[in-house]
Order: C-alpha cells, then sequence, then structure tokens
C-alpha cells in the first residue's frame, strides 16, 4: 500500500455491539432511516468499512430512532463519535 492510499478497513465499530446489545439488526436500521439507507451499507457501518460524515450522521440518527420504537423507555441517544471509532 502507498503513502497516498487511505485505509479503508477499520475493524468492527462501537455501533456493531450496541446494535447486538438492542437485539437489532441491519433491517431495523433501514427501516427506522427516515433518509435512503441500504442493509449493505448498515453492513459496512458494522464492519468498519469507511463512510461519509453524511452517511455515518444517518446511521446514528436511525440506530436512536430503531432504539426509541424498540424501548420507548431508553433515553440514551448516541452520536457519531460514540458509534464510529474513526
Amino acid at each position: 500500500m502507498g503513502q497516498d492510499e487511505i485505509e479503508r478497513n477499520m475493524g468492527v465499530q462501537p455501533l456493531d455491539a450496541i446494535m447486538t446489545t438492542h437485539g437489532l439488526g441491519n433491517h431495523d436500521l433501514v427501516a427506522a432511516s427516515t433518509e435512503p439507507m441500504t442493509h449493505k451499507a448498515v453492513q459496512r457501518a458494522r464492519k468498519g468499512r469507511r463512510l461519509t460524515k453524511h452517511m455515518k450522521q444517518r446511521m446514528a440518527d436511525a440506530l436512536n430512532r430503531a432504539v426509541k420504537l424498540r424501548d420507548s423507555e431508553s433515553g440514551q441517544a448516541w452520536g457519531v463519535k460514540d458509534l464510529f471509532t474513526y
């Protein structure tokens, strides 16, 4: 790999653990998203494939909606920095 290449695979992200803890699958985020999102994009986010800032924000918004739909008592809200290590 040359000096100019960007590392794209960042390893499993905290998003994956949060989704697992709350019993959420990729489809739950896709269904909860108000903006276009694919199952493949969620899978890439969980595995640590580098995403744009805008897509990371979409993931955070969808996760917060999905958790609220699953557990209306949950007051937790995650931001992009909580879900991704890059």
